[in-house]
Order: C-alpha cells, then sequence, then structure tokens
C-alpha cells in the first residue's frame, strides 16, 4: 500500500505520517510540499490513496482534483483543511475528492476515512451527510455564497478578508482584470454591492 501525504508544512507531514505509521504497518509514505509536486507523483506512481491539504503553494485542492479528473487518474484523494465542513465538503465532494476532514478532527477520523476509501467508497461525515441532503432538498434555499463557482468563492473570501483586487491578483498568479472580473460576478451573482457588504456577509456566515 502507498499513501501520498501533500502538505506544505512539515510538521503536519509528520503529524499524518506518524498517524498512518501507527495504523498501517505496512504503508509505504511519500511526501509533496506542493502541489507541482503532488501532481508531478501522482502522475508518474500509482499510490493507494493521497491526503492533501486544501491550499497549498500553486494550485489548491480543488484545482488539483479537476486536474486529476480531465486527465483520468483514478487515485482517491482525502482532503484535510484548516476550513470548516460547510465552507468545502459538498465543493471537493464534487470536484471528484473521496472524502473531506478538517484538521481538527480526531486522528481516529483520518484512519476511518482512509480504510474507508481504501474499501472503495468515499468518507462523509455526519455533518457534510446534513449537508447532502438539504443540498438535494428543491425546497431548501440555497446560500447565496454557494451560488459561486470554486474560483470565485476564493476571492470572496480573499475581498472578504480586506484584500485587495493587485494583492488578491499575486497570490492567485492571475492578473488584475481577471481579479476584477471575478469581483464583478461575485456582485452579481451575490446581489452584494461593496467589498465591505462581503466582508459583512462573510462574517455572518463564520467564512472568515
Amino acid at each position: 500500500m502507498k499513501i501520498l501525504i501533500a502538505d506544505d508544512h512539515a510538521f503536519v507531514r509528520k503529524g499524518i505520517r506518524q498517524i498512518i505509521t501507527e495504523e498501517f504497518s505496512d504503508a509505504t509514505i511519500s511526501e509533496a510540499c506542493d502541489s507541482t509536486e503532488l501532481l508531478q507523483m501522482v502522475r508518474s506512481e500509482q499510490f493507494s490513496v493521497v491526503i492533501s491539504d486544501l491550499s497549498m503553494p500553486g494550485k489548491n485542492a480543488l484545482e488539483i482534483l479537476k486536474d486529476l479528473k480531465a486527465e483520468e487518474i483514478k487515485t482517491p484523494v482525502i482532503i484535510l483543511s484548516m476550513h470548516p465542513e460547510d465552507q468545502y465538503a459538498l465543493r471537493v465532494l464534487k470536484a471528484g475528492g473521496s472524502g473531506y476532514l478538517t484538521k481538527e478532527s480526531a486522528p481516529e477520523e483520518l484512519v476511518k476515512a482512509i480504510r474507508m476509501v481504501l474499501s472503495g467508497k468515499r468518507y462523509i461525515s455526519a455533518a457534510v451527510a446534513e449537508q447532502l441532503l438539504i443540498h438535494i432538498d428543491d425546497n431548501s434555499e440555497v446560500a447565496l455564497h454557494q451560488k459561486l463557482s470554486d474560483r470565485e468563492f476564493t476571492v470572496f473570501k480573499l475581498i472578504a478578508t480586506g484584500k485587495t483586487v493587485s494583492q488578491i491578483a499575486d497570490m492567485l498568479f492571475l492578473s488584475v482584470p481577471t481579479i476584477s472580473t471575478y469581483r464583478t460576478r461575485i456582485l452579481e451573482k451575490t446581489g452584494l454591492r461593496t467589498n465591505a457588504e462581503i466582508t459583512r456577509y462573510a462574517i455572518l456566515h463564520q467564512l472568515v
């Protein structure tokens, strides 16, 4: 069994490695420190499962999942994130992820997720299962931020934290006009009018 751990923080990789080693003594564990390294390794080696941080230098996990799907690479990927499940779990599953856990989850939950994914299933927590039920209920009201694409949501959160268009462009390696276009789409889709309203909405919904 081969497992790839991808995170830009060495101490996080070390902690995950320790959990895996204790439960899966026969596992061969490799590590990647950014999205470029992750993609290179998955393209060249066959892993039983990948455990990846949501946000790393380069592409985020949602973009990585879409790349793997486009290249028809079937390696299952479990996403570990500091963000609450209600912000990204459904987006990860829609993008092709096999599971989503917060970094506050107990070690036993990660082990459970790995075992389930290795058996060919997807792992979701009770909280995510509840979100799925709400999502498929046609009569349920969709939150404004759920209308945004993955990239729009990323820009939305950065605007909410006070980042300027230029700063966001630098962070995402995109042009200023491109970020301005995303901002325009965000305002159109949500009905919000200013950056201040975006910030208030994000705080109210615990997105920042």
